[in-house]
């Protein structure tokens, strides 16, 4: 069983910059990266909003330069995945498909996962059309027809901004009533950008290399499927034996806010969390174990962003170093 100064969990924006600082600490971080290398960014086609990059850069690019940063310090990458850790006794064990591991401290960087509709079309078109993020992908659509797909606050949040390129945009709910709060859903049935969709549901997303239509099932057979403002001429289809009609739209882009799941999981149990399962932490990245900090999209159900990620992941790691050198100092007490 290998010791370790300190382990992070997760390779994204949060894992890797806490790698960075820890790595300047001298600390010799170990990474254990998780099935998806990079995090959220590496399924991001291109990536403008992040700082140092005025002409944009793509996540695969992102995800390469950061990594190459913090390995450059001396943290070391095993492309590994964690399936249990044992937080309540100290050393903290780390185990993995492959190794198991003791740590000092453990950041738990791990993200969270945009729920996925689970429909045919959508993981082939990831980035070439089908989008979780409005402020990442927003601006690549300037001019187009697109849908969103949700009916709570991120989907009517990501709609209207999405009103700031889109010529217009159709938001497909599957009941006839939304679920944001009343102020959102005012200012959206003001948006003369967008349409409702009402009582559908997507079953399939249509493309060749990219986004040409998804197909729609209205779940309430008889009832219109378009708001006041109608796209009927958008539609194509026919009646589906023992269902609700089946409709083809033609669209763009679709944009997905039906939910996040922060990757918690096997912490449960252990770290604190809130009924979503994002691990609790303070101000400070703590988390309620000593020695245990959480960063990032695990422990962030509000801004979910690749900067904000970042900037929790230096926190977590210089926590971190605090936190070991005062276990250094309890160690020898006469020092």
């Amino acid at each position: 069983m290998t010791a370790e100064n300190i382990i992070i969990i997760g390779s994204g924006p949060a894992g890797m910059t806490a790698a960075i600082y820890a790595g300047r600490a001298n600390l010799s971080p170990l990474v254990l990266t998780g099935a998806m290398v990079g995090g959220q960014p590496s399924l991001t086609n291109e990536i403008e909003n992040f700082p140092g990059f005025p002409e944009g850069t793509t996540g695969a690019a992102l995800v390469e330069k950061v990594q190459r940063q913090a390995q450059r310090f001396g943290a070391r990458l095993e492309y590994d995945e964690v399936t249990e850790v044992e937080l309540r006794t100290h050393p903290f064990r780390v185990k993995t498909y492959a190794k198991e591991y003791l740590a000092s401290a453990v950041i738990v960087a791990s993200g969270a996962s945009s729920r996925k509709l689970g429909v045919p079309g959508e993981i082939e078109l990831i980035g070439h059309g089908v989008s979780y993020c409005g402020t990442c992908d927003g601006f690549f659509f300037r001019d187009r027809e697109i849908v969103v797909v949700g009916g709570g606050d991120s989907a009517l949040e990501e709609a209207l901004f999405l009103t700031r390129f889109a010529s217009r945009v159709r938001l497909i709910h599957r009941r006839d009533q939304l679920r944001a709060s009343f102020i959102l859903q005012e200012r959206a049935r003001r948006n003369e950008k967008i349409e409702f969709v009402w009582n559908s549901v997507v079953t399939r997303i249509i493309g060749h290399n990219e986004v040409e239509s998804v197909a729609l099932k209205h779940v309430v057979s008889g009832s219109p499927l378009s708001s006041a403002r109608p796209a009927a001429h958008a539609f194509r289809g026919a009646a589906a034996r023992g269902g609700g009609e089946v409709s083809v739209l033609s669209t763009e882009g679709v944009f997905i806010f039906i939910g996040h799941t922060p990757n918690s999981r096997i912490c449960t149990g252990q770290l604190d969390m809130d009924e979503a399962g994002y691990i609790k932490t303070d101000k400070l990245t703590h988390t309620n174990i000593p020695g245990v900090f959480a960063a990032g999209e695990v422990a962030d159900p509000v801004f979910r962003q690749n900067v904000t990620s970042a900037a929790e992941g230096a926190k977590a790691a210089m926590e971190a170093n605090k936190w070991l050198a005062d276990l250094e100092d309890r160690s020898y007490p006469g020092a």
